[in-house]
C-alpha cells in the first residue's frame, strides 16, 4: 500500500496543487482531503476514484477533524502524513481598529484547528513515524501592514512545529513559507484590501507582482509540501521553519 495523507484546503490553491501533485509523483498514494466547499471535492473524486476521499465542513469543528482521521484509519488502516494548508487573511486591521473577536476567529482556522487535527491524528501519526508540514508565511517575520492577526498566526504556527518535533520524537514536523503564490489570498489583497486598511505602498507592490507576472504559480511550493509529506522530513530540518526555496529544501523543489 501506498502513503496515506491527510491534506486540508484542498479545494483550491496550493491544497488543490498538492492533491494534484502527490498522485502525479506516486500512483500508489491515497489521500484524503477536508474542504468547506463540495463541488470541488467532488471534482476531485471524479478525477481520482479511489485514491481521493473527502470531508466536507468546516476545520473549527472538531467533529469534522475525527472524522477525517477516522474515515482514513477506517478506510486504509493508517496515516503516514498530514499537510495543514488551510487557512484566511483575515481581518487585515491597524493596531488601532482591532476586533479582537475576528482576530479569534482567525486563529481558530489558522492555528486551534491545526492544533486539535494534530493531537486527534497523533496517535497514528506514531505508528507510521509520519510527518506534520505546516504551510506557514513569510509574514510570520516579516511586517506587513494590518497583517497582524495572520502574521502572528503563522509565527505560532511555527512555534508548534518546533514543540511537535521536540517534543514527539516518533513524529517529524516543519512549517513552510510558500512564497508568494498567485492564488485567491493574491486577488482579495489586490481587489477588496483597501488603503484603509493596508499602506498604500504594500498594496502597490502587491499589484505590482500580479501586473509583472512575479507571483509564483501554486505548483511551485506545492511540490515541496507533497514531497515531505510523501518522501518524510529529513533530520536536519525537523521542527525548523523554513522557505519553500530554503537550499535545505532543494532536494524538494520541482
Amino acid at each position: 500500500m501506498g502513503k496515506v495523507i491527510l491534506v486540508t484546503g484542498v479545494s483550491r490553491g496550493i491544497g488543490k496543487a498538492i492533491v494534484d501533485i502527490l498522485f502525479s509523483l506516486d500512483r500508489e498514494t491515497v489521500v484524503y482531503g477536508v474542504a468547506r466547499s463540495e463541488a470541488p471535492l467532488k471534482n476531485l473524486k471524479e478525477k481520482y476514484g479511489d485514491r481521493f476521499f473527502y470531508v466536507v465542513g468546516d476545520i473549527t469543528d472538531d467533529s469534522v477533524l475525527k472524522q477525517l482521521v477516522n474515515s482514513a484509519v477506517k478506510g486504509h488502516g493508517k496515516i503516514d502524513s498530514l499537510v495543514a494548508n488551510a487557512g484566511v487573511l483575515e481581518p487585515v486591521q491597524n493596531v488601532n481598529e482591532i476586533d479582537v473577536n475576528a482576530w479569534r476567529k482567525l486563529y481558530d482556522i489558522n492555528f486551534f484547528s491545526i492544533v486539535s487535527l494534530v493531537s486527534i491524528a497523533l496517535p497514528e501519526l506514531k505508528k507510521t513515524n509520519g510527518n506534520v508540514v505546516f504551510v506557514s508565511s513569510d509574514a510570520c517575520n516579516m511586517y506587513f501592514s494590518s497583517w497582524g492577526a495572520y502574521g502572528s498566526s503563522k509565527a505560532a504556527l511555527n512555534h508548534f512545529a518546533m514543540t511537535l518535533a521536540n517534543e514527539e520524537k516518533q513524529v517529524k514536523a516543519i512549517a513552510v513559507a510558500p512564497g508568494i503564490v498567485d492564488t485567491d489570498m493574491q486577488v482579495n489583497i489586490r481587489e477588496n484590501v483597501g488603503p484603509s486598511s493596508m499602506s498604500a505602498e504594500q498594496l502597490k507592490m502587491f499589484r505590482g507582482l500580479k501586473e509583472n507576472n512575479q507571483l509564483l504559480d501554486s505548483s511551485v511550493p506545492a511540490t515541496v509540501y507533497a514531497k515531505l509529506a510523501l518522501h518524510g522530513i529529513p533530520d536536519g530540518v525537523n521542527g525548523q521553519y523554513l522557505s519553500y526555496n530554503d537550499p535545505a529544501l532543494k532536494d524538494f523543489m520541482p
